[in-house]
């Protein structure tokens, strides 16, 4: 069963006390809340070199040993930072999920901030090579999509009947016919290679910019070896105008796998915003923008 914690629960005083309960040899170190808690972890700084993150539900917690068996593995193929796992922490009586600490990025997660088009640009080069160095690593066995990462890089043809009824929840807040016509042509569409690393859950929250160029890349718990287009949707999700066409131009997939990733963001999006009670909020419009973007580019 997936249960759940209470996250409000979770605060400096609690995270004292899980690290005096299992890993004392940290108990000297200042602990610092990280801005802009996301709803899968809570993550708070230990020293200046350290974090721990703490899932809010089971299920993000069985990504932890996964991270923990496979990013030391693929780290040397990346010339970007990417979490380094450093400890894991068990369920106990405080605390009733997997936890584990990393090892500390410099950078502020790209959700928190502003970016003209020129930072974009320099940033959209970055995520390139980012994901041809990740879906380049040919050599490393790794888990095929399934439950742990949301199925992610895994057939578009498993989501049909969902966004199928998504679409038509938003008939009058979105172009259906159009919205319909490109999620066929995605879900027909199938990744007849090898599978490749993907991160799977390639967000911006998860990017970590400093100087206005890419730091690291966090979060994997979406990591698998299967189809790439899921990653390729950072391109409307995130860049924009010439930044967009840097990133396409210079990933060098073929036009179904594009289309694809363009099912992926139709799937994520109209999620979203049927979910979103305020059609009409700031929330809802830029998932609106999202998909009048890729109907536009279909």
């Amino acid at each position: 069963m997936n249960k759940e914690f209470d996250v409000k629960s979770i605060n400096i005083d609690f995270v004292i006390k899980l690290i005096d309960d299992q890993f004392p040899e940290y108990n000297n170190l200042p602990i610092k809340e990280v801005q802009e808690q996301g709803w899968d972890n809570r993550t708070y700084r230990i020293g200046t070199n350290k974090l721990i993150r703490l899932p809010s539900a089971e299920y993000y917690s069985i990504k932890i040993p996964k991270e923990q068996k496979y990013l030391p593995l693929i780290a040397p193929y990346l010339t970007t930072s990417i979490s380094k796992p450093i400890k894991i922490g068990k369920p106990n009586s405080l605390y009733p999920f997997n936890f584990a600490i990393y090892e500390w990025i410099d950078g502020t997660s790209a959700n928190l901030l502003k970016f003209n088009d020129k930072n974009l640009e320099m940033i959209a080069t970055d995520l390139v090579n980012f994901l041809n160095e990740l879906h380049s690593i040919d050599n490393l066995d790794g888990p095929a999509p399934g439950k742990h990462n949301g199925w992610g890089g895994a057939d578009l043809q498993l989501f049909d009947k969902d966004t199928k009824n998504q679409i038509d929840k938003l008939s009058n807040v979105i172009n259906k016919t159009k919205s319909l016509d490109l999620w066929r042509k995605a879900k027909n569409s199938k990744w007849n290679k090898k599978p490749v690393w993907i991160h799977g859950d390639f967000y911006f929250g998860n990017f970590l910019i400093k100087n206005n160029r890419l730091t690291g890349v966090i979060d994997f718990g979406g990591m698998a070896k299967g189809d790439p287009a899921k990653d390729l949707g950072i391109a409307w999700t995130f860049l924009k105008n010439r930044s967009r066409e840097i990133f396409k131009n210079k990933i060098k997939y073929d036009l179904d796998t594009w289309i694809r990733a363009k099912g992926w963001v139709l799937w994520k999006a109209t999620f979203e915003l049927c979910k979103t009670k305020n059609k009409t909020s700031e929330y809802a419009n830029s998932q609106k923008k999202i998909i009048k973007d890729i109907l536009k580019d279909n």
